[in-house]
Parts: C-alpha cells; sequence; structure tokens
C-alpha cells in the first residue's frame, strides 16, 4: 500500500492526543491494520455492475411488452416490473425457489446452452384459468399437474418467450423455441451447481394474483453477448452513423411528400368598412406592379421569385430566383 505523508498539524493533533490520553498508542496501531474483505469462492462476481445495469434495462423493456401482450391475451389487468437483478450460484437458484413450481427451459439458438423461467403456480393457474374463459381464479395442485394442463400452459409459455426475442433484439438475435416444461427444480442439473447465473425477478400481478416469475440467465448463454451489455457499447450505438440505405429510403419518402405551395399576386391593406362593401367587379389595388416577380410560398415560406405565364390552357409560374435563407423575413 502507499504510505500516507500526514500534514504538521496532523502529526501535532495526534501528539497531543497521545499526551493528554485522549488516544491510546494501541489504538492508532489498530487503526494502521489493513482491513480485509472476505471473498466466496463458491460465489464469483462474473459480471460487473455495469452489465448488471445493462442486463435490467433489457429486462425492465422485456416486462413492459410482456405487460402490454398479456394484457390482451388475458383481458384483465396485469402488471409486470423488475424486482431484483443479481448473479448467484446455479444451486443458489435451485434451492431459491419451490420445490414444485413451474419451469420452462428454452433453447436460445444460435446462444449455447438454455434458459429457465420459472413461474410462480398461482401466476400459472391464473393465466391457464382465464384462457379458458374463467374469472382468474387461482389454485395451486401443481403435484397434479394434467397432460392437459401441461398442453395449455405450454401454449402459453410459447408465446411468452417471443416477448423476450423482441427485447433481446437490441443485443442479439436469437431464435427462441421451449424445450422443457418440469415441476421439480432438482431434475434440472443443466449446469454446474457453482455456475454463476444471473437471476432476474419480476413481480407479477393478475387480476387479484400476485406472485413472481424468475429468469435464471446462466453465464454461457451471456458469455458472447458481454461486450454489448458494458455502458460504453450503448454510447456507440446511440452515437453510430445512420445506416446509408436507410438514408436513401427516408429521401424517397420525403419527395414523395405533398406541401402546399401558393403565389402571391401582391398584399394590401383595407378598411374593414371598405372590405364589408366589396362588390362583384370592384378592384383592389396591390403593393406591387406587374413588372416586379411574384413570391411563392412553400408551406406559407418564401421559397422561391416567379414570372406569371401559361402552361397550355392552366395558369402557371415560371420559378426565376431561389429566396436565400436570410432573405425570407423581406418577402413575409
Amino acid at each position: 500500500m502507499p504510505e500516507e505523508i500526514l500534514s504538521q498539524s496532523e502529526i501535532d493533533a495526534l501528539l497531543s492526543a497521545l499526551s493528554t490520553g485522549e488516544m491510546k498508542a494501541e489504538e492508532i496501531k489498530k487503526e494502521e491494520t489493513q482491513k480485509v474483505k472476505v471473498y466466496d469462492f463458491k460465489r464469483a462476481l462474473r459480471f460487473s455492475k455495469d452489465q448488471i445495469r445493462s442486463l435490467t434495462r433489457i429486462h425492465e423493456n422485456f416486462a413492459r411488452i410482456l405487460t402490454t401482450f398479456l394484457s390482451a391475451q388475458l383481458r384483465t389487468y396485469v402488471q409486470i416490473t423488475v424486482a431484483s437483478a443479481d448473479q448467484i450460484p446455479y444451486e443458489e437458484f435451485i434451492r431459491s425457489i419451490p420445490k414444485m413450481t413451474i419451469l420452462t427451459v428454452y433453447d436460445v439458438p444460435p446462444l449455447e446452452g438454455s434458459i429457465i423461467m420459472e413461474i410462480n403456480p398461482n401466476i400459472a393457474y391464473t393465466m391457464m384459468d382465464r384462457m379458458l374463459g374463467g374469472y382468474g381464479d387461482s389454485i395451486n395442485k401443481i403435484e397434479k399437474l394434467t397432460e392437459i394442463e401441461k398442453k395449455l400452459m405450454t401454449r402459453i409459455f410459447e408465446q411468452m418467450i417471443d416477448q423476450l426475442r423482441e427485447a433481446w433484439s437490441e443485443i442479439v438475435d436469437i431464435s427462441p423455441f421451449l424445450s422443457e416444461l418440469e415441476v421439480n427444480p432438482q431434475f434440472l442439473q443443466m449446469i454446474s451447481p457453482n455456475e454463476t447465473v444471473v437471476v432476474i425477478s419480476l413481480n407479477t400481478t393478475i387480476g387479484d394474483t400476485s406472485g413472481m416469475i424468475n429468469l435464471c440467465l446462466p453465464q454461457v448463454v451471456l458469455d458472447p453477448m458481454m461486450p454489448k451489455l458494458s455502458g460504453h457499447y450503448w454510447m456507440q450505438q446511440n452515437d453510430k452513423q445512420a445506416d446509408p440505405e436507410n438514408i436513401r429510403l427516408l429521401e424517397e419518402g420525403i419527395k414523395d411528400a405533398k406541401v402546399p405551395l401558393a403565389v402571391e399576386l401582391g398584399t394590401t391593406t383595407i378598411k374593414i368598412e371598405d372590405f364589408l362593401n366589396l362588390e362583384i367587379g370592384d378592384c383592389i389595388r396591390l403593393n406591387q406592379t406587374i413588372e416586379e416577380p411574384l413570391v411563392v410560398k412553400v408551406d406559407k415560406i418564401p421559397k422561391f421569385l416567379g414570372q406569371p405565364g401559361k402552361s397550355g390552357s392552366k395558369m402557371a409560374v415560371q420559378i426565376m430566383d431561389i429566396i436565400e435563407e436570410g432573405e425570407v423575413e423581406k418577402y413575409e
């Protein structure tokens, strides 16, 4: 450790404290003792705080998308928010969830490995009841899950993973599919117990039922995305150049846009009394002569100078000059 040099005033204060008995030499020695932080090798931190924040942001978007999707599918009040994002050993995740619950395993090609979504049984049964036209009643009989119930739940969870694919599309394109549905977490020994996983916990409310949805993301799945989870990557994404093809399409679209164009023959001011007494055949004297150019306005903004004429049997105006940006006020 680098040595810390005390100022003369600090040295005088220490000597004064020792001489008056306010501080003992033993206390000074204790303060100089280096503090040791305990490190648990079984709970290795593989992801930085910055990367965890990025994952949280991605899954906050997932929560919003999933809320909208389930609200439309279940036709009831749905609210989903991110409660926490933690990196823990896989074994700790398995111990933290109920012994009997709904576990769906998704493969996420082209990424290696699989991710797990754990859904509280009360939430799962509420979703299934609403899909069948019920009021959203919830029962917890997970150990007696029938084949029909498994089929119905599988259908719901297959649709839910599409929302995750959309949220992840910011950093990686995946083609997820449901590979397994399980009710006992002890049967899901997919990775080493000490392997680090990121667990995203979602507070979920459907109607009058509340519970948790937990996403377990193993390190092997997240490794290819690690460089894209840093704040530097997100800043680069915001600053990157626009795609030339998108620019071309935008320009083509603007060319087809229609804008109002008007040719101003001149302006004048008259009294309200004269305006009210106007009759057919009366002449109004304008503020310019026929020799002066006409102002052509695009969306009420002076843009060109022109002269009147005909094109075939129709009235027309010939563009003679362009009004520069600094000259606009003169023609308004």
